[in-house]
């Protein structure tokens, strides 16, 4: 009777971070739990203001929950929590995380679902087991309370982000049990999806690239079966982000192709954000 409970919850927080077309559009700003306050984020308060009412689901951290999410979007927006972290950008190897927020702080917080990297591959192998059983530990506890766990294939500078290596990533990461994949787009992803599914599969967005390309890589990742994208600094990082956004909202919800989104970003006018 209780396991049924808990399907339940998790099956009701999924609904909220996936709609009804089964799809998934991420604001992912997250970043400044390792970056400190990188461009489009040193006003976090903005940030989420400005972005978060065309998005789905928002990744992000415990403190710009309690700091940065003005009243009017708080239980309106679904929260994607991190959990993991610890190191910076002041080091090479981002690899050596541990959990940083407690499952209970994720209910307090009304979290749809947290977020752990894993470093599959990482330069030390025994930072790849920690990273694993980072994860394994927290769905355990998630499971309980019927909250879903997104695993994050995160990667390091030495690795080679192909199907072989994503597929392993990402499989690794459903057997442990997590109920959404977050990973990188690849050549041949249709192949990556086919070996998690039914998990669904949301595509990160990476590093900052040109508008045009950012477009291709949602289109092309739906294309190829991903139930999303999240995208970050492609959004808050362009020179016309809410534009942005909705561009990449249309291919996710709407079937937009690449040059109809075009059409969307450049019918939408928006300041830089800080």
């Amino acid at each position: 009777m209780i396991g049924s409970f808990i399907d339940i919850g998790i099956q009701s927080r999924m609904n909220k971070i996936f709609q009804k077309d089964g799809k998934t559009l991420m604001l992912a700003i997250d970043h400044p739990y390792f970056q400190g306050p990188t461009h489009g984020l040193r006003n976090m308060t903005k940030t989420i203001s400005t972005l978060a009412p065309y998005c789905d689901c928002l990744m992000t951290t415990r403190g710009a929950v309690r700091h940065n999410i003005v009243n009017e979007l708080l239980g309106k927006v679904p929260i994607m929590l991190r959990v993991s972290g610890g190191n910076s950008i002041l080091y090479d190897d981002l690899s050596n995380e541990k959990l940083t927020v407690s499952i209970k702080e994720a209910i307090r917080m009304d979290a749809a679902g947290v977020a752990v990297s894993v470093y599959i591959g990482a330069p030390d192998r025994h930072i790849q087991t920690q990273t694993i059983m980072n994860l394994s530990n927290m769905i355990n506890e998630a499971e309980e309370y019927g909250i879903p766990v997104l695993a994050v294939t995160a990667v390091g500078k030495e690795l080679v982000r192909d199907l072989r290596y994503l597929s392993l990533a990402s499989r690794i990461c459903q057997d442990i049990g997590a109920r959404i994949i977050k990973t990188y787009y690849c050549e041949e992803f249709d192949k990556l999806v086919e070996c998690v599914s039914p998990t669904p599969v949301v595509v990160a967005g990476g590093k900052k690239i040109s508008t045009e390309d950012a477009l291709k890589l949602a289109y092309n990742s739906i294309q190829a079966g991903a139930k999303g994208v999240d995208m970050g600094r492609n959004f808050f990082q362009n020179e016309n982000p809410v534009g942005m956004i909705k561009a990449v909202r249309g291919i996710v919800h709407d079937g937009l192709n690449v040059n109809e989104a075009l059409d969307v970003y450049n019918e939408t006018k928006s300041e830089p954000l800080p």
